[in-house]
Order: structure tokens, then C-alpha cells, then sequence
């Protein structure tokens, strides 16, 4: 196992009517928020009423960015940016899903910048001050409630770029599983398949000391495969809900990665597709893996599949490439149960762009992750996929 330095600085309120706590810890950190959120589905919910009546029991006063999209865009980085400003606001609060509170993370570190944020998402070591982050999460998915990354987009330019830092970590974030029962067919077996790609970006590496982390990783799958039929048959089921949403949080938040060289494969792939299609992740990720899984299986890599296999799936045939080729299987068959596409074909995509998709997307790290890749390989993998 590598040496490693264990930090994870987000308070975490969990369960129900957690929003309580809302008022009470935002006074100890400011007096003047940004509210940021997106299409409007918190006011729906209830959500939008219960956080502004925080703010008023607390005295707290707020500016809103209203509308940021399902892959934030720059555009709404910089206007955060500008009210906060023009209003000598002191801390974001965002309320919503993982898009949500990674725009509110570059606000964040964008405010305290003299440059254009978007060079902060090109290069993270330009994040080195940050203000106070804090979250309301609605949807179980990116795990950005208790990590300090972001995804954002340029669609302009076809780029989409994660960057972080650890003092964009949320100082608290209130998960309460309530919030997502309203969470649609579409984006609950999204999330479980960005929460399940996340494990898998962990859990796919070549550490075979780390042998803990693994079956942390192993648990998280087995819980995702357990409870996302039953989240999507009853949208309200309490119990299916609370385990999806602890998942996202555990799968990111460093607990399975920390003592292990985990370089991640799929995820700047996927980045690609959401960045010409702007498609949703959850999706993109849910195609693309089985087929990563396919093309990267040899005789370095089986003991892994095979773990996996046997460990999360079950799987007792006789030779590890027999449980690793049943796995893979298995994975792609659970994402298509859950209403997932299984090829690019299906939801638009061709090959117009392959080549420089797959140039940009091994251009971000691709050399180094558990099977290393190239441009080529990477145009292998989306063909394989269409």
C-alpha cells in the first residue's frame, strides 16, 4: 500500500429534515451568500422555500444564479463571478446536483482569481484560495458534495475539463435522500452508473496491496447493483435512496482511492462525448465501460476482472478469463436493466469527430491509467462502442 495523507474536511448532515442545520452552520462562515442552483426543480420539490427560510431565520443575505446547466458551462462561472463581485459576497451556496455545486467550486476559486476562471479549469495549480463552499444535494450521482473536483464545459470550444483543489471541498454539505425522490427514471440510473464508474476508476488498478480499498470498492458496487431497481420501481423507497446517496459520496471522496495509484481511463473519455454531444455523463460512462473493460482484459489485468467478477458478481466459473468475460457481461447487461443505451449509435453519436476526441481525451492522463492508452487505442474504443 502507498503512503498516503488522509483528508476528508466536508461535515456531512445526513438523513431526514437535515436542512435544520442549514441556517445555523451557514452564520458561523457568512453573512452573504450566492445561491446557486439549476433548472428550477428545487422549487418544485419544496426545496427552494425550506433553504430561503434558513436564510431568513439566520439573517442571512443571498444573491441567486439561477439555471446552470446539466454540463455547467464557463458562461455561468464567470457570471457567478461577476454578482459575487459586485455584491462582496463571502460564500457559495449551492443547491442541486453534482453540476450545481462544481459550477459553485469555480465561482468560488474564481473570485478569489485575477485571471479568467477558465484558466483555473485548464490548470488547477491556479486554485490557491477559494471562498467558502457549502451544499444542499438533490441528486446522487457525481459524489461532488465531499470532494473538492469540478467538471466544467466550453462547448464553445468542445472542451470539458475537470480541475480542483482540496480548499474547494464543501465545508458542510446536507445530504438528505428525501430530496431525491423526485429524481427521474433518466438520471437515477445516470447517477448509479457515474457512481459505479467512479468505483471503478478506483478500483481498476495495479495495487494489489491495497487490498482494503478494494473490497470498499467491491461493497459500493454490490450496494449500487442491489438498489437502483428498487430506487427505480419506487422512487420514494427511503432505504434505497439513503445507500445510493452514500454511495456517491464514498465512491469520490478519497476512502477508496488513498494508498493506491489509481489514474482514471474512462472518465476523459466519456468528457469527449459530453463535450461535442453534450450528452448527459451518466450515460456516456455507462456505454463506454464494458467496452474499456473488453479491450483493456489480458493477462495483466484478469486477476482484477476475475476479482471483480467473483466478489461483486458472484461469478464461480473455472478460469479467471471465463469470470472476468462474465463480469464484463454482467456490467453491460445491469446498465442496459436499468434503462441505460449500450452503444453511442443509439443516442446520435457517429464517428465524425473520433479522431480528435480521442486525441484530446488521451491527452488527459490516458498514459498513465491502469491500461495505458493512446489516440488509437481511445478511437478503438469509441468504434467498439458505436
Amino acid at each position: 500500500m502507498l503512503n498516503f495523507h488522509y483528508n476528508i474536511p466536508t461535515e456531512i448532515y445526513f438523513g431526514k429534515g437535515q436542512i435544520d442545520n442549514l441556517g445555523s452552520n451557514l452564520k458561523k462562515i457568512a453573512d452573504h451568500v450566492l445561491l446557486v442552483y439549476g433548472g428550477g426543480s428545487i422549487k418544485k420539490i419544496g426545496l427552494y422555500d425550506k433553504v430561503l427560510e434558513q436564510l431568513s431565520a439566520y439573517h442571512i443575505a443571498f444573491q441567486e444564479l439561477a439555471g446552470v446547466e446539466p454540463n455547467p458551462r464557463i458562461e455561468s462561472v464567470r457570471k457567478g463571478v461577476e454578482i459575487v463581485r459586485a455584491n462582496d459576497i463571502t460564500c457559495i451556496l449551492a443547491v442541486g446536483g453534482g453540476s450545481t455545486i462544481d459550477c459553485a467550486k469555480i465561482i468560488a476559486s474564481g473570485a478569489c482569481y485575477d485571471g479568467d476562471p477558465w484558466e483555473q479549469v485548464l490548470d488547477s495549480s491556479k486554485i490557491t484560495k477559494a471562498l467558502p463552499v457549502v451544499s444542499v444535494l438533490t441528486l446522487s450521482a457525481t459524489g461532488s458534495e465531499m470532494d473538492g473536483f469540478a467538471v466544467i464545459s466550453d462547448l464553445e470550444k468542445n472542451e470539458k475539463w475537470g480541475t480542483g483543489n482540496d480548499i474547494t471541498k464543501p465545508v458542510f454539505s446536507i445530504l438528505d435522500p428525501e430530496y431525491t425522490y423526485s429524481v427521474s427514471k433518466k438520471q437515477t440510473a445516470a447517477g448509479t452508473a457515474d457512481i459505479m464508474s467512479h468505483t471503478f476508476e478506483n478500483y481498476f488498478n495495479q495495487d494489489k496491496g491495497a487490498f482494503l480499498q478494494g473490497r470498499f470498492c467491491e461493497g459500493i458496487l454490490q450496494t449500487c447493483i442491489r438498489y437502483a431497481p428498487v430506487a427505480l420501481k419506487e422512487p420514494e423507497n427511503y432505504e434505497a435512496r439513503a445507500n445510493l446517496m452514500w454511495c456517491s459520496s464514498m465512491a469520490i471522496n478519497g476512502i477508496v482511492s488513498y494508498g493506491e495509484g489509481a489514474a482514471w481511463s474512462v472518465h476523459p473519455m466519456e468528457h469527449e462525448l459530453s463535450a461535442f454531444y453534450d450528452i448527459t455523463h451518466g450515460v456516456g460512462l455507462a456505454i463506454l465501460t464494458p467496452y474499456w473493460m473488453e479491450y483493456v482484459l489480458n493477462d495483466d489485468t484478469v486477476w482484477r476482472f476475475a476479482e471483480y467478477g467473483r466478489n461483486v458478481w458472484s461469478i464461480t466459473a473455472r478460469s479467471d478469463y471465463d469470470i472476468a468475460r462474465e463480469a464484463i457481461t454482467k456490467t453491460r447487461e445491469f446498465f442496459v436493466s436499468l434503462g441505460l443505451p449500450s452503444t453511442l449509435s443509439e443516442i446520435g453519436i457517429t464517428d465524425e469527430h473520433f479522431d480528435i476526441m480521442a486525441k484530446k481525451a488521451a491527452d488527459g492522463g490516458l498514459a498513465y491509467s491502469f491500461v495505458p492508452l493512446d489516440a488509437s487505442d481511445v478511437k478503438k474504443i469509441f468504434q467498439m462502442a458505436l
